[in-house]
Protein backbone atom coordinates (compact mmCIF):
# COMPACT_ATOMS: atom_id res chain seq x y z
CA UNK A 1 0.00 0.00 0.00
CA UNK A 2 1.03 3.29 -0.53
CA UNK A 3 -0.15 6.99 0.10
CA UNK A 4 0.07 9.08 -3.21
CA UNK A 5 3.13 11.31 -1.53
CA UNK A 6 6.00 11.04 -3.74
CA UNK A 7 9.63 10.91 -2.10
CA UNK A 8 11.83 11.13 -4.92
CA UNK A 9 11.76 11.42 -7.86
CA UNK A 10 13.85 8.62 -10.34
CA UNK A 11 15.13 8.95 -13.92
CA UNK A 12 14.97 5.76 -16.57
CA UNK A 13 18.67 4.72 -17.32
CA UNK A 14 17.67 1.96 -19.48
CA UNK A 15 15.10 -0.35 -20.81
CA UNK A 16 15.27 -4.34 -22.30
CA UNK A 17 13.15 -6.35 -23.62
CA UNK A 18 9.95 -6.08 -25.27
CA UNK A 19 5.89 -5.90 -25.03
CA UNK A 20 5.67 -9.07 -22.80
CA UNK A 21 8.59 -8.58 -20.29
CA UNK A 22 10.45 -5.00 -20.16
CA UNK A 23 13.21 -4.60 -17.49
CA UNK A 24 13.51 -1.26 -16.49
CA UNK A 25 16.48 0.17 -14.57
CA UNK A 26 15.69 3.49 -12.60
CA UNK A 27 18.43 6.14 -11.07
CA UNK A 28 16.80 7.48 -8.30
CA UNK A 29 18.22 9.27 -4.67
CA UNK A 30 16.52 6.28 -2.31
CA UNK A 31 20.02 4.69 0.03
CA UNK A 32 20.30 1.27 -1.33
CA UNK A 33 20.37 -0.13 2.36
CA UNK A 34 16.91 0.42 2.53
CA UNK A 35 15.37 -1.46 -0.24
CA UNK A 36 15.14 -5.15 -0.06
CA UNK A 37 15.49 -7.30 -2.60
CA UNK A 38 11.42 -7.76 -3.86
CA UNK A 39 10.42 -4.54 -2.90
CA UNK A 40 7.30 -2.72 -4.00
CA UNK A 41 8.29 0.49 -5.50
CA UNK A 42 5.22 2.84 -6.58
CA UNK A 43 7.11 3.86 -10.43
CA UNK A 44 4.54 7.42 -11.67
CA UNK A 45 1.55 4.40 -10.32
CA UNK A 46 2.23 1.26 -10.94
CA UNK A 47 3.49 -0.72 -7.88
CA UNK A 48 6.66 -2.74 -9.10
CA UNK A 49 9.23 -5.08 -7.94
CA UNK A 50 11.95 -4.73 -7.06
CA UNK A 51 14.79 -6.98 -8.83
CA UNK A 52 18.03 -5.70 -8.53
CA UNK A 53 19.68 -2.96 -6.46
CA UNK A 54 23.37 -1.63 -6.84
CA UNK A 55 24.75 1.57 -5.28
CA UNK A 56 25.12 4.37 -7.55
CA UNK A 57 26.77 7.98 -6.56
CA UNK A 58 25.05 9.06 -3.23
CA UNK A 59 22.08 7.08 -4.09
CA UNK A 60 21.40 3.91 -6.34
CA UNK A 61 19.84 2.34 -9.69
CA UNK A 62 17.07 -0.36 -9.23
CA UNK A 63 15.80 -2.31 -11.51
CA UNK A 64 12.15 -3.53 -12.19
CA UNK A 65 10.61 -5.61 -14.47
CA UNK A 66 6.93 -4.36 -16.25
CA UNK A 67 4.76 -7.35 -17.10
CA UNK A 68 2.39 -7.19 -20.49
CA UNK A 69 -0.41 -6.20 -18.42
CA UNK A 70 1.31 -2.95 -16.94
CA UNK A 71 2.60 -2.40 -20.28
CA UNK A 72 -0.41 -2.53 -22.51
CA UNK A 73 -2.34 -0.61 -19.73
CA UNK A 74 0.03 2.27 -18.54
CA UNK A 75 2.19 4.76 -19.24
CA UNK A 76 5.16 2.38 -18.67
CA UNK A 77 5.24 0.91 -21.92
CA UNK A 78 5.99 4.38 -23.24
CA UNK A 79 8.84 5.27 -21.05
CA UNK A 80 11.69 6.24 -22.81
CA UNK A 81 15.40 6.83 -21.37
CA UNK A 82 15.82 9.66 -19.41
CA UNK A 83 11.71 9.71 -18.88
CA UNK A 84 11.41 11.09 -15.08
CA UNK A 85 9.11 9.02 -13.08
CA UNK A 86 7.61 9.90 -9.28
CA UNK A 87 8.51 7.00 -6.83
CA UNK A 88 7.01 6.33 -3.48
CA UNK A 89 7.97 3.29 -0.92
CA UNK A 90 5.76 1.52 0.23
CA UNK A 91 3.71 2.00 3.63
CA UNK A 92 5.24 0.08 7.09
CA UNK A 93 3.41 0.01 10.16
CA UNK A 94 3.69 3.13 12.07
CA UNK A 95 4.26 5.52 9.05
CA UNK A 96 2.36 8.85 8.98
CA UNK A 97 -0.66 8.50 6.80
CA UNK A 98 -1.00 11.61 4.51
CA UNK A 99 -2.51 11.74 0.84
CA UNK A 100 -4.68 8.32 0.92
CA UNK A 101 -4.68 4.62 0.81
CA UNK A 102 -2.89 3.77 -2.96
CA UNK A 103 -3.04 0.04 -3.92
CA UNK A 104 -0.64 0.96 -7.05
CA UNK A 105 -3.16 -0.75 -9.17
CA UNK A 106 -3.30 1.39 -12.10
CA UNK A 107 -7.34 1.59 -13.49
CA UNK A 108 -6.55 3.31 -16.66
CA UNK A 109 -4.82 6.15 -18.41
CA UNK A 110 -5.96 10.21 -18.30
CA UNK A 111 -5.13 12.41 -20.55
CA UNK A 112 -4.17 16.31 -19.79
CA UNK A 113 -6.82 18.60 -21.88
CA UNK A 114 -5.83 21.88 -20.64
CA UNK A 115 -3.31 23.43 -18.24
CA UNK A 116 -3.86 27.21 -16.44
CA UNK A 117 -1.61 28.93 -14.02
CA UNK A 118 -3.82 30.73 -10.60
CA UNK A 119 -2.36 33.54 -9.49
CA UNK A 120 -3.56 36.14 -7.14
CA UNK A 121 -3.18 38.12 -4.13
CA UNK A 122 -4.12 34.72 -2.39
CA UNK A 123 -1.79 33.20 -3.31
CA UNK A 124 1.63 34.53 -2.54
CA UNK A 125 3.98 31.62 -2.27
CA UNK A 126 3.85 31.13 -5.97
CA UNK A 127 1.92 29.95 -9.09
CA UNK A 128 -0.43 27.25 -8.77
CA UNK A 129 -1.78 25.11 -11.89
CA UNK A 130 -5.20 23.97 -12.49
CA UNK A 131 -4.89 20.89 -14.51
CA UNK A 132 -8.39 19.22 -16.42
CA UNK A 133 -7.98 15.86 -17.42
CA UNK A 134 -10.25 13.57 -19.36
CA UNK A 135 -11.07 9.81 -17.92
CA UNK A 136 -12.13 6.94 -19.74
CA UNK A 137 -15.66 7.17 -19.60
CA UNK A 138 -15.68 3.56 -17.70
CA UNK A 139 -13.95 5.15 -14.94
CA UNK A 140 -15.76 8.62 -14.60
CA UNK A 141 -18.10 7.53 -12.27
CA UNK A 142 -15.78 6.93 -9.76
CA UNK A 143 -14.34 10.34 -9.50
CA UNK A 144 -16.20 12.45 -7.29
CA UNK A 145 -15.76 16.18 -6.97
CA UNK A 146 -13.71 16.38 -3.79
CA UNK A 147 -12.85 13.22 -3.80
CA UNK A 148 -9.25 11.78 -3.73
CA UNK A 149 -7.48 10.28 -6.85
CA UNK A 150 -4.34 8.58 -8.05
CA UNK A 151 -2.26 10.62 -10.98
CA UNK A 152 1.15 9.32 -11.65
CA UNK A 153 1.79 8.66 -8.35
CA UNK A 154 0.72 11.55 -6.62
CA UNK A 155 -2.46 11.84 -4.58
CA UNK A 156 -4.72 14.98 -5.74
CA UNK A 157 -7.78 16.43 -4.66
CA UNK A 158 -10.73 16.75 -7.25
CA UNK A 159 -12.00 20.10 -7.82
CA UNK A 160 -14.60 19.69 -9.97
CA UNK A 161 -16.52 16.89 -12.03
CA UNK A 162 -17.95 17.77 -16.02
CA UNK A 163 -18.52 14.40 -17.53
CA UNK A 164 -15.60 12.29 -18.45
CA UNK A 165 -13.35 15.93 -16.98
CA UNK A 166 -12.26 16.64 -14.08
CA UNK A 167 -9.57 19.38 -12.71
CA UNK A 168 -7.04 19.21 -9.90
CA UNK A 169 -5.10 21.84 -8.67
CA UNK A 170 -0.87 21.28 -7.69
CA UNK A 171 0.52 24.17 -5.16
CA UNK A 172 4.11 25.03 -6.25
CA UNK A 173 5.18 22.72 -3.93
CA UNK A 174 3.71 19.53 -5.42
CA UNK A 175 4.94 21.23 -8.80
CA UNK A 176 8.86 21.55 -7.50
CA UNK A 177 9.28 17.24 -5.87
CA UNK A 178 6.93 16.06 -8.85
CA UNK A 179 7.20 15.78 -12.54
CA UNK A 180 3.56 17.70 -12.46
CA UNK A 181 5.82 20.43 -13.82
CA UNK A 182 7.14 18.81 -16.86
CA UNK A 183 3.14 17.91 -17.51
CA UNK A 184 1.18 19.64 -20.52
CA UNK A 185 -2.02 19.20 -22.23
CA UNK A 186 -1.74 15.89 -24.51
CA UNK A 187 0.12 14.02 -21.71
CA UNK A 188 -1.17 10.80 -20.46
CA UNK A 189 -0.87 10.54 -17.19
CA UNK A 190 -1.69 6.81 -15.13
CA UNK A 191 -4.92 7.04 -12.97
CA UNK A 192 -5.97 4.87 -10.10
CA UNK A 193 -9.68 5.78 -8.77
CA UNK A 194 -10.31 6.01 -5.09
CA UNK A 195 -10.31 2.39 -3.51
CA UNK A 196 -13.41 3.44 -1.04
CA UNK A 197 -15.37 4.34 -4.24
CA UNK A 198 -14.44 1.06 -6.50
CA UNK A 199 -15.63 -1.10 -3.63
CA UNK A 200 -18.73 1.42 -2.60
CA UNK A 201 -19.52 1.00 -6.50
CA UNK A 202 -19.09 -2.45 -6.46
CA UNK A 203 -21.23 -2.75 -3.06
CA UNK A 204 -24.17 -0.92 -4.44
CA UNK A 205 -23.82 -3.16 -7.60
CA UNK A 206 -24.08 -6.48 -6.00
CA UNK A 207 -27.35 -4.84 -3.82
CA UNK A 208 -28.58 -4.09 -7.03
CA UNK A 209 -28.60 -7.75 -8.29
CA UNK A 210 -29.57 -9.32 -4.86
CA UNK A 211 -32.74 -6.96 -4.84
CA UNK A 212 -33.44 -7.94 -8.53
Amino acid sequence: MFTGLVTDVGRVVSIEGGERLARIVIESAYDPATIALGASIACAGPCLTAVSIAPHGSGCRFAVDAAAETLARTTVGAWREGTRVNLERSLKLGDEMGGHLVTGHVDGVAEIVARETVTGEDNPWGASERFTLRAPAALAGFIAEKGSVCLDGTSLTVNTVDGTDFSVLLIPHSLSVTTWEDRRAGDRVNLEVDLIARYAARLAEARGLMQG
